[in-house]
């Protein structure tokens, strides 16, 4: 008996399975993927989402076919985007620490085969004095070369492993905030409420105008695509109002900044990637600027930068201002 089940905490897995028993080939061939710190198969980027319903039916009828008895149990509910958010740093946090443990184990390893190879060395005739043909020191002379080989050979891949291992923690420990620089909530938050905004017009049904004027009408969801869209916005909604909190708490800080077409006007200044831009355009989600480091040959480019990227803003007339003042004999400033 095969067991498929989802949680929203552990994502969708299958117990029962078998090295050796067929199942392994079907599971591949569905998407599924074998997850060796888990011992079992799992559905990638099945954790904290709703069920992926159409792999689980399709597995489940691939399975069945080739003789296996499958059941399944599926639970819907999802947690709460506060929930979910803390389980990752949870994990990351013991991602982590594995690591770092791995990293200095590898450090370890390779401090051991560097001293290898100088014992390894240093058990070479000194001066670099070359093999003695026909002599009797002749065969422990090779022996030497090739147990200094081998050792210098060891002390490479050891300490390219624990470099790798290090740079692997050094990322593991920035992952997290990295998913919550303002830059990356700011974008975050935009995509979730356009994808809310499509799972609204799917649920209230819309029309889409094709070129030549045709005009097709799509009529409200029913049935299960409903009730699934249903629990797909709510759990999208959640998620909106968690990052828009993250965002709100970075812009009290001061660790963003709260742009919008209301507070840029054409001829301010936007920091973007650390270069003051002036304001071109203003747009609905973004700003049009000109970059000074533009192009090779030395002219400005043009760019479009989302709200959510800048990093600092001044008014034209304060700028105006400040050169004003640079310019004026005798008073030191910035042009």
């Amino acid at each position: 008996m095969l067991s498929i089940t989802h949680t929203h905490e552990a994502g969708t897995l299958i117990d029962g399975t078998a090295r050796g028993d067929g199942t392994a080939d079907i599971l591949k061939r569905q998407g599924w993927r074998w997850g060796r710190s888990i011992a079992s198969w799992y559905v990638p980027q099945s954790r904290d989402r709703l069920p992926k319903t159409w792999i689980i039916d399709r597995t489940a009828a691939a399975l069945r076919d080739a003789g296996f008895s499958v059941e399944l149990e599926i639970d819907e509910t999802h947690r709460t985007t506060a929930e979910v958010e803390d389980g990752k740093r949870e994990r990351q946090t013991e991602r982590v620490s594995a690591l770092t443990d791995k990293a200095e184990r590898r450090q370890l390893a390779a401090d051991a085969a560097d001293a290898n190879l100088r014992r390894r060395l240093d058990s070479l005739p000194p001066m670099g004095e070359p093999v003695k043909i026909g002599h009797h020191s002749e065969g422990r002379h090779r022996a030497a070369i090739r147990r200094a080989d081998s050792a210098f050979r060891a002390s490479v891949e050891a300490d390219a492993a624990a470099d790798n291992a290090a740079e692997r923690a050094r990322i593991a420990a920035q992952t997290t905030n990295s998913r919550y620089a303002p830059r990356t909530v700011a974008r975050r938050i935009e995509r979730l409420t356009t994808e809310a905004r499509g799972i609204r017009r799917k649920l209230d049904g819309y029309s889409h105008t094709f070129a030549g004027g045709f005009v097709e009408t799509y009529p409200p969801a029913t049935g299960d695509y409903r009730d699934r869209l249903s629990a797909l916005l709510a759990e999208t909604e959640d998620q909106v109002t968690f990052w828009q909190a993250i965002r709100a708490s970075q812009i009290e800080a001061g660790e963003a900044g709260d742009y919008s077409p209301e507070t840029i006007h054409k001829g301010d200044r936007v920091l973007y990637m650390r270069e003051w831009c002036e304001v071109t355009r203003v747009n609905p989600k973004s700003v049009s600027v000109l970059m000074r480091s533009g192009y090779w040959d030395g002219s400005p480019r043009k760019t479009t930068v989302p709200y959510g990227d800048i990093a600092g803003h001044k008014r034209e007339a304060a700028e105006a201002a400040d050169v004003s003042r640079a310019t004026q004999p005798g008073v030191r400033g910035r042009a």
